[in-house]
């Protein structure tokens, strides 16, 4: 454990490099599937940015002792990466828990909106609802009396989501500059076309799929997202993964695969976390875990990639 810290620690105040050019490895890999050296806090709010208006989860670093700081702890010292998530068509954010939890523990404050939870939800302004909650974030960070001020790091911003969530963070991707990263879990076409939204992608994307994924099929989702983005792209398709394994439970209309839950969640886990710090510019000794041998040989997963 005092080797991963230490290494976490030196990775932080590194530049960012959203290239896929390698730099100087670190001598010990760090796992990133297990809790990072951070505990675990979040905080409930509403969140109003952008002319949207929202309630919304916010999990973060805190600074408590031990892997849970709890509701409204303070964050943890320094500037911070920033992520908006979405939930999948129907879904509880609850739902999530476990990930985001591992992210804040990797020092990364996840906004998660509660909106288009309907029957009937709009992708398009769910897409819009995961940037205002990055713009929420900018504000807060000089916001006099925030428990955020001062603890974001404005130039490294990321969208991640499941299912819907997953496309709609394509498509808020493609809306707004400030986004540096983009990883999905699962991601589904939306409407409007988060296939098409690929197409005009600068930053690097990540999508991850299961290949027992029977609700958004790796081949008629990801697949596609993935052949339609040119350049600064991976899939990483869990073998035996399914779609609801990316969720901590499963519900009425969920599949199932040929992995289990907790082993699917734990390749999830690295897989992503690797790819958010390292492109951006967080721990760029992580090259070897996200485009390198590491990452092409990673046992249960398929790996695709176009640097």
């Amino acid at each position: 454990m005092t080797a991963i810290l230490l290494t976490v620690a030196a990775a932080f105040a590194l530049a960012p490099a959203a290239d896929a050019s390698p730099p100087t490895l670190s001598a010990e890999a760090v796992d990133l599937s297990v809790p990072g050296p951070f505990s675990v806090a979040y905080t409930d709010l509403t969140v109003s940015a952008a002319g949207r208006t929202y309630s919304a989860r916010v999990w973060y670093p805190g600074t408590t002792a031990g892997t849970t700081a709890g509701a409204d702890a303070p964050v943890a010292t320094g500037a911070h990466p920033g992520l908006a998530f979405g939930h999948g068509f129907f879904q509880a954010i609850t739902q999530y828990e476990g990930l985001l939890k591992h992210y804040a523990s990797w020092g990364v404050i996840t906004v998660v909106p509660k909106s288009q939870g309907g029957l009937f939800p709009s992708h398009s302004a769910f897409a819009d609802d995961l940037n205002a909650g990055l713009t929420w974030l900018t504000a807060q960070n000089t916001a006099s009396g925030s428990r955020f001020a001062s603890r974001v790091d404005t130039s490294r911003y990321a969208v991640s989501g499941h299912s819907m969530g997953g496309g709609a963070a394509l498509l808020a991707a493609s809306r707004n500059p400030a986004v540096k990263s983009v990883t999905t879990l699962a991601a589904a076409e939306t409407n409007p076309s988060a296939i098409t939204a690929s197409t005009a992608l600068g930053m690097p994307v990540q999508y991850v799929g299961g290949s027992a994924d029977s609700i958004a099929g790796v081949a008629g989702n990801q697949q596609k997202m993935y052949d339609a983005k040119s350049s600064g792209t991976q899939l990483r398709v869990i073998t035996g993964g399914f779609h609801c394994g990316f969720e901590d439970s499963s519900g009425f209309g969920c599949d199932s695969g040929t992995i289990s839950r907790a082993a699917q969640q734990k390749l999830t886990y690295a897989i992503t976390t690797s790819w958010l710090l390292y492109t951006l510019g967080v721990d760029t000794s992580l090259y070897d875990q996200v485009w390198g041998s590491a990452a092409q040989n990673l046992a249960g997963v398929v790996y695709s990639a176009k640097p």
